[in-house]
């Protein structure tokens, strides 16, 4: 008896069409495996800013908002930072006018493609770009601080900056401006505008309030953008 049951279950374990089909699970197990884990580690760096209190979408610097930029630092040295730096675009165009430049952006894929753009663009020399949370970022280091944010973050990027840079330094700001610096100057239409703003001023000239050149500034911006 005891060697019929084995002889049964001898023959049940050799039928090649079991096999087979247990072999096909484990293919289709695998495949869906590695498909869940591949869309995981692709759209984690994407939702977790989103998931973030303050959220910095990745918006592409247009060649305009590069060239207002650029011609807001004419004159101006050392080192500069780009907050949000995206796809590199405002830190290779700096580092191209002789810039030491530097781009903080929390998106690991924006960081790696940075680096291969500074790279493929010959100067990786004097870039640098950094997965980093903006909020968790000393920027008492560097002259010139290139902003793209969005309103409810500006607020609170203000008062950071208010309390960390030298007064020597230069902000610019692009498509938004802060809410209570009054800006030195001012260029571009629409979501190419863009305001400079000294350290020495707001520093010296920070109450609290709302500057009317502030104001004008965000007047300036919403009717160019209606």
């Amino acid at each position: 008896m005891s060697k019929l049951l084995q002889d049964s279950s001898f023959a049940k374990d050799s039928n090649p069409g079991s096999v087979g089909r247990k072999r096909w699970g484990l293919w289709v197990t695998g495949v869906v495996g590695g498909t869940l884990i591949a869309l995981y580690a692709v759209a984690t760096p994407f939702v977790i800013p989103a998931l973030r209190k303050i959220c910095l979408p990745f918006v592409p610097a247009t060649p305009a908002q590069i060239a207002n930029v650029l011609k807001m630092l004419q004159s101006r040295t050392g080192s500069l930072v780009d907050i949000g730096s995206g796809d590199g675009r405002i830190v290779i165009a700096a580092a191209k006018q002789g810039y030491r430049a530097v781009g903080y952006e929390l998106n690991p894929w924006l960081v790696w493609y940075s680096r291969y753009r500074a790279w493929r663009e010959g100067v990786h020399h004097n870039t640098r770009f950094y997965i980093a949370d903006l909020w968790k970022v000393k920027f008492s280091q560097y002259t010139n601080v290139v902003v793209f944010g969005v309103p409810q973050m500006m607020p609170q990027l203000e008062d950071k900056l208010l309390s960390e840079l030298q007064i020597t330094a230069k902000v610019i700001a692009c498509r938004f401006p802060f809410p209570t610096w009054a800006p030195e100057h001012m260029t571009g239409e629409g979501i190419d505008t863009v305001w400079a703003y000294d350290a020495k001023s707001f520093k010296n000239g920070h109450c609290g309030g709302t500057f009317p050149a502030a104001a004008e500034a965000q007047r300036h911006y919403n009717q160019n953008t209606q």
